[in-house]
């Protein structure tokens, strides 16, 4: 079953990426893949946990850490540049179900 809140936040970066890209590079929070993942990897021991193809044909990604909790999502554009969207602390995973009321995906 799909996790609705990675989807939720894979689907806010999408929104997010798509209007802060420019922003994002101006503020140097944007690498090349491998200097990135390499960074998250070592540095904070994150791996991707989820991901998605955003409107743009970015990449976007949610990498955490279950040791520490912190978390970064991440959109790779189809130039290779990956860019940081957002980050943060206390991440677990929840495996919710759709409230009846709403009915089943379709």
């Amino acid at each position: 079953m799909m996790n609705y809140i990675s989807a939720f936040a894979l689907g806010l970066a999408a929104l997010v990426s798509a209007s802060d890209g420019a922003v994002a590079q101006a503020r140097n929070m944007c690498a090349a893949r491998d200097v990135v993942l390499e960074k998250l990897t070592q540095q904070y021991g994150e791996t991707r946990r989820s991901m998605g193809l955003a409107a743009n044909n970015g990449i976007v990604e949610l990498h955490a850490s279950g040791a520490t909790g912190s978390w970064t999502i991440t959109v790779t554009h189809p130039n290779g540049l990956t860019c940081l969207v957002a980050a943060g602390t206390s991440f677990e995973t929840v495996d919710e179900e759709l409230p009846a009321s709403l009915g089943a995906p379709t």
